[in-house]
């Protein structure tokens, strides 16, 4: 099995500005000018161009103002206070500062096109820490 990220931005150009600016990662291939593949984590990342408005899962309009959603991504850094620095000069919007947790450090910011994601830096025990 593969595992894909799609991430759905109103504008793929300025997804691939804030992307690329906030974690390193490049650009894979264009597949037309609405759909980017974005490489440098363990799955692929693909921005794919999805006006605000049109109709998403569940009949659901599709908004980009912040939004919940029960799925987002944790992106696993070497340090939370530098990548939150990185992040927040990209565009992101920072949520909730980094604090330490038994398994680590983690804060929670938003993308610019209202999608949530946290940022994760482990300690040695990582989430065995969590174990009775």
């Amino acid at each position: 099995m593969t595992l894909l990220l799609n991430i759905d931005v109103p504008d793929v150009e300025a997804a691939v500005r804030f992307y690329t600016a906030a974690f390193d990662l490049k650009v894979g291939r264009r597949f037309g000018t609405d759909f980017v593949e974005l490489l440098g984590w363990p799955a692929p990342l693909y921005l794919l161009t999805k006006p605000a408005g049109t109709i998403g899962a569940g009949g659901d309009r599709r908004r980009y103002e912040r939004h919940w959603t029960p799925v987002h991504a944790d992106i696993v850094v070497d340090d939370v206070d530098a990548a939150v620095v990185r992040a927040v000069a990209a565009g992101a919007r920072l949520e909730a500062p980094a604090n330490d947790t038994p398994y680590g450090r983690i804060a929670m910011l938003g993308d610019p096109f209202g999608h949530g994601f946290c940022l994760l830096q482990f300690n040695r025990r990582g989430y065995d820490a969590l174990l009775s």
